[in-house]
């Protein structure tokens, strides 16, 4: 089940506005019913501000009104459209610890897949055309520290989305990968 927005503020919410059970509100945010109970007696949620999940469109009042005629009822969560497409849609969060690893990624995307346009590495990897432009044409600040490394393993895309790029790259230009395999051939 998927849980709502800030759910320690819709928790206070809901405990301050409703006369929902401690273990409706618990189910419904995920969080301890003892802490439900804790932030009710005001242990707990003192600087935490109420946040109201009718106005985000979370819940409706008729659903909240339905489980307070019955303890027993669950709240369900309002999925919207939207909120689905704005959860697909959103940047992707890289960690402090693998944004050094970046430059690494698009250096094996670079060695390995040719074929990329600079456009696809930066929506696979999230990085900037600029560092794809200048990993491609080794005039970047640190290309002699930068060691080509599976972007799959560092964390940083999942094997599906690196395919998904590689046969879009071959459906757009299918004789940019028989030149790499012959280059690589003649190569070795």
């Amino acid at each position: 089940m998927t849980r709502p927005l800030m759910p320690k503020a819709t928790a206070v919410w809901l405990i301050d506005n409703t006369a929902l059970t401690f273990e409706q509100i618990a189910e419904f945010t995920g969080i301890h019913m003892l802490e439900i109970q804790a932030m009710a007696d005001g242990d707990v949620s003192g600087s935490i501000v109420g946040f109201d999940p009718i106005l985000n469109g979370q819940l409706t009042k008729e659903e909240i009104e339905r489980c307070e005629k019955d303890a027993k009822a669950s709240l369900t969560l309002v999925e919207s459209d939207a909120a689905k497409i704005m959860r697909k849609a959103g940047a992707k969060y890289t960690p402090m610890s693998r944004r050094g690893d970046k430059p690494d990624a698009i250096m094996w995307l670079v060695k390995n897949h040719p074929e990329l346009s600079d456009a696809q590495i930066c929506k696979l990897i999230g990085t900037t055309k600029p560092s794809v432009v200048a990993i491609r044409e080794k005039t970047h600040k640190n290309i002699a520290s930068i060691r080509p490394r599976n972007p799959v393993t560092l964390g940083l895309c999942t094997e599906a989305n690196l395919e998904k790029a590689v046969v879009l790259a071959y459906k757009k230009n299918p004789e940019a990968i028989k030149a790499s395999e012959y280059e690589s051939a003649s190569l070795a």
